[in-house]
């Protein structure tokens, strides 16, 4: 494991520790980069709320020690397989879209999503021939829309 993953490790638990939360990280590397996979009884903490309090602490760990993973990677957090099951919904969420297109011939418009969800609809769909994926929302009206998340649509 990398030096980088270590310490994002050890930042996370001492920010747990002191919080007083039973929860513990522990580092892995993926393919994205550092994947720190949470657990403990206050695990449901970090999911409220779609999951917000996971994606800010993930937020705060790649700009504080991003910088130094190679090109390309990142740190991940994941509590309780939230980000698999959530992959999983989208793409499913997707291939629903995709058979509502094909039915109706008239768009289809996801709700407000993150970047990182939008990237799940968009490859989830590329190989779709027959369909068209696209994000809504540029500049100043991303941030407009709710929790500065924009949506995707399916053509």
């Amino acid at each position: 494991m990398n030096e980088t993953c270590s310490k994002a490790e050890h930042l996370l638990n001492s920010v747990f520790d002191g919080a007083g939360f039973d929860l513990r990280a522990t580092a892995l590397e993926s393919e994205a980069g550092c994947l720190l996979s949470i657990e403990g009884s206050d695990s449901g903490l970090l999911l409220n709320q779609g999951g917000e309090l996971l994606d800010a602490l993930q937020q705060i760990l790649n700009q504080a020690l991003g910088r130094d993973l190679p090109k390309g990677e990142r740190i991940v957090c994941d509590a309780n397989n939230y980000r698999a099951t959530r992959e999983a919904e989208l793409r499913a969420m997707a291939q629903h879209a995709a058979r509502q297109v094909r039915t109706t011939s008239s768009a289809f418009v996801f709700g407000p999503m993150d970047s990182s969800e939008r990237r799940v609809i968009h490859l989830s769909l590329a190989e779709e021939q027959d369909l068209a994926t696209e994000s809504i929302g540029e500049g100043n009206a991303r941030a407009r829309t709710p929790h500065g998340r924009s949506s995707a649509s399916v053509l």
